[in-house]
């Protein structure tokens, strides 16, 4: 493997990034408490209940099921997703909800993203792809998104983002993303029915891949360290500061059984991993990486075969690649597995700035971008996580 050179240049830069966030951190740390204790106490007295259709709790609640919904369960509104991500990004969680006769009739678990660069927000599903109001009337999903604005307002966060899929009516909805689709695949019933409706390109591809000696491994929290290896340099290599390992650990064991690791390697070096969740019929991969110096390898290719042959031995009736903007790279590489686009309605109240801003490759972001890209692994490792934490 080639040794990493880095410009002094792009290490006194880092070493201001990391000055800039701990300076940061410790001004916004209360003087009885950590940081995390800053995240997780707080008190509710004041935006609790001023909406008396709509009730706030603190996570964790105990999880609805709502029966005949008009505003759909997506694949966010479940309690291990919560549980994991906001143990792994170590964020507060507010639960609304609303009521009938007792019986929880609509839900909105609300993240607030917070960290020392960028500011505060209130993020329906952060890391995942879908997430917002699941409602049995268009009158409970109303009330929730009111009452998701009026927190926001009470919070002061710049923006309120409501990953939906179908929009929610509202008039404080301010702004709305729609670039993005979700690219899914309706699987067949075998392995070999799923390859033999592939064209022979791809066909050709996967069958390359075996070629290099490649083999193909699944597994638990024993493989995150691979996975993590692979995860980690890959990210830098895209400019995107890289989420913690514990964000991964608490996945594996929120979900106990539905998520698992996919590791590529050659001989003994891991060179594409993935993680793999089963739930309700679908399964989908939030995180795939690969190694581009061994592209030729095609291990990517292998990788997603491997995942797609193990959703449908594990049932599944849908394989979900996430989101692309279309006609981009990573959407032709899905659409050429048969994955099919669906509609991503990223619904906003924005109160400051605009979410354009938090977008990789708005203009201001790039020399951010290009800079991280020259650090070495190891340094990404260490501040990435605080930043990409506060991110939404």
């Amino acid at each position: 493997m080639a040794l990493e050179v880095v410009s002094r240049e792009a290490v006194l830069d880092s070493f201001h990034l990391s000055l800039l966030t701990t300076w940061s951190l410790l001004r916004e740390m209360p003087q009885d408490g950590s940081i995390e204790e800053r995240l997780v106490v707080g008190n509710d007295c004041d935006i609790q209940n001023t909406t008396s259709s709509v009730e706030i709790v603190d996570w964790p609640v105990n999880w609805p099921q709502i029966i005949d919904a008009a505003v759909p369960r997506l694949a966010g509104h479940e309690s291990a997703w919560i549980d994991s991500i906001s143990s792994g990004l170590r964020q507060r969680v507010y639960c609304l909800q609303t009521r009938r006769d007792n019986d929880v009739t609509g839900i909105l678990p609300l993240h607030l993203v917070s960290g020392p660069i960028f500011g505060k927000f209130l993020v329906s599903s952060p890391y995942i792809n879908t997430g917002g109001v699941w409602a049995q009337s268009h009158d409970d999903a109303a009330a929730l998104v009111g009452r998701a604005c009026e927190l926001a307002d009470e919070l002061d966060v710049k923006y309120l983002e409501l990953r939906h899929e179908t929009p929610v009516e509202h008039p404080r909805i301010n702004f709305t993303r729609t670039d993005k689709v979700h690219m899914r695949l309706e699987l067949p019933d075998s392995s070999d029915a799923l390859m033999k409706s592939f064209k022979s390109k791809l066909r050709s591809q996967v069958k390359k891949s075996r070629e290099y000696g490649l083999v193909v491994e699944f597994g638990g929290e024993e493989l995150l360290a691979d996975y993590y290896a692979v995860f980690a340099q890959n990210m830098r290599d895209l400019g995107t500061p890289v989420f913690s390992k514990s964000l991964f650990a608490n996945i594996l064991r929120s979900f106990k059984g539905r998520a698992e690791l996919c590791v590529v390697r050659k001989e003994s070096q891991p060179i594409a991993a993935g993680v793999l969740i089963h739930n309700h019929g679908v399964s989908e991969v939030p995180s795939a990486s690969s190694l581009r110096e061994f592209n030729r390898t095609n291990a990517n290719m292998l990788m997603y075969w491997h995942l797609m042959s193990r959703a449908i031995e594990r049932g599944s009736h849908t394989f979900d690649f996430g989101r692309s903007s279309e006609g981009s790279g990573t959407f032709k590489f899905k659409s050429q597995w048969g994955a099919k686009p669906q509609p991503a309605n990223w619904q906003y109240y924005v109160r400051k700035g605009s979410p354009e801003e938090m977008r990789p490759d708005d203009e201001g972001k790039q020399r951010l971008v290009k800079l991280w890209q020259k650090l070495p692994v190891w340094a990404t490792k260490l501040i990435g996580p605080e930043i990409v934490r506060g991110i939404p």
